[in-house]
């Protein structure tokens, strides 16, 4: 499983007037190229009147899916300064569409550069961008005894309680971030003087607002 990584939140979308051009952006959250290209496809289906529906896309883990499409504007002048603002923001299954509407105003190559990355930052301010952090998901088993002070320590700390569940034992589920495994199991153990069962059960990326 990937490490900590940036992504969009959602679906978002802006809109810009350059020298009478229409420039309304679409990004959204692609896991999978062929998710990127449906939305895509869905954009350019509502824009069919649209001079260009430019788009860019990065996806996986070490960014191994990589397109710019330039939809008829000068090569180089549309998906690839698309491309560059979520290299340089670092986003990763992160798909975006700036359909252009002419104004009748050339805006010249230099002009389509930044009319575009500027299109294509609003969008993704609209968007949100979040980051994932892996968290592990802990279970501590407990007596019913050490319930109110484990659950008062956990809620008053950094890590988050999933849920809680009741049987011979109680069964917390604690979100912890990866890094901080060894650190968590020693601060329940201290708490609950070594009473304590604690497993590793599985992995969740939690989303952090940025």
């Amino acid at each position: 499983m990937r490490n900590d990584y940036k992504t969009v939140k959602g679906f978002g979308e802006s809109e810009l007037i350059i020298q009478k051009s229409r420039f309304i952006t679409y990004v959204n959250r692609a896991e999978t190229e062929q998710e990127a290209q449906s939305f895509i496809d869905d954009i350019k289906n509502q824009h069919k009147s649209a001079n260009h529906n430019c788009s860019a896309y990065m996806i996986g883990e070490h960014d191994n899916i990589q397109k710019a499409n330039d939809d008829g504007e000068p090569s180089g002048t549309a998906g690839f300064p698309i491309l560059e603002v979520l290299k340089k923001q670092g986003l990763k299954d992160t798909v975006v569409v700036v359909t252009r509407y002419f104004g009748g105003i050339k805006l010249g190559g230099g002009g389509l550069i930044r009319a575009y990355g500027k299109a294509t930052t609003e969008g993704i301010s609209e968007a949100q961008v979040v980051e994932r952090k892996l968290h592990y998901i802990m279970k501590v088993s407990i007596d019913y005894t050490w319930l109110g002070k484990v659950e008062n320590e956990i809620r008053s700390s950094e890590y988050p309680l999933d849920r809680i569940e009741y049987a011979d034992l109680v069964e917390l589920y604690i979100f912890t971030p990866a890094n901080k495994e060894e650190i968590f199991k020693a601060w329940i153990t201290e708490i609950t003087k070594g009473q304590a069962v604690i497993e590793h059960v599985g992995e969740e990326f939690l989303e952090f607002v940025i």
